[in-house]
């Protein structure tokens, strides 16, 4: 694969909501796909919901292929809202979604300041096992001031699982769902911490 330029996504001159929405439905489809599967009205639905001071875009040849957020424990990276949701899929469906997502997007993290937190990691299906969530997770972990970075993982999403493993993250909790329509049985949440600097 050509090779992968990561930025922040504040750093754009031209609005890059669109192109990063796209990205986070091709990554997320499965799961958003029970609101609708009409993929232009997620990105409609989603667009305006990313904090770009907060997410991480990987290029190819100028186009965005990956995309990854580095919240922390004041600015979390997609607070839902609810009327976006409700332009986009209609007053029952959008407030379908807005109670469904609110829990998992809106309330502040449990970290101190330097922690960040890794959340809607996501790449486009041609871009897959090319090594951009590799390159977004390398240059967040080197480029960023925390000390300590924390994600969620699903145990059925065994692709990310073995990811994070290689990339040096370790579990230190897990939490198990009662629900089988999740398609999943535990999130586990996994740590990586910045060894002191020798001297």
């Amino acid at each position: 694969m050509c090779s992968i330029t990561v930025r922040s996504m504040a750093d754009y001159e031209r609005d890059v909501r669109g192109e990063v929405a796209e990205v986070f439905v091709n990554g997320y489809y499965k799961e958003l796909s029970y609101f609708t599967r009409d993929r232009n009205m997620l990105e409609n639905a989603f667009r305006t919901l990313f904090s770009p001071e907060v997410f991480y875009v990987a290029e190819v040849q100028g186009i965005i292929v990956g995309i990854l957020a580095c919240s922390h424990n004041g600015q979390r990276a997609m607070p839902v809202a609810l009327a976006p949701l409700q332009d986009a899929f209609g007053d029952k469906t959008g407030e379908l979604a807005y109670n469904v997502m609110k829990n998992e997007f809106n309330p502040a993290l449990p970290y101190d300041d330097e922690t960040g937190y890794i959340e809607c990691v996501a790449t486009t299906e041609k871009a897959r096992g090319k090594g951009v969530s590799t390159a977004l997770m390398k240059h967040v972990m080197s480029e960023l001031p925390y000390r300590r970075y924390v994600l969620e993982v699903t145990d059925s999403n065994q692709t990310a699982l073995r990811l994070y493993q290689k990339l040096g993250f370790r579990e230190f909790k897990r939490i198990s769902e009662d629900s089988d329509e999740k398609g999943f049985n535990d999130r586990i949440y996994m740590e990586w911490t910045k060894s002191a600097p020798r001297g």
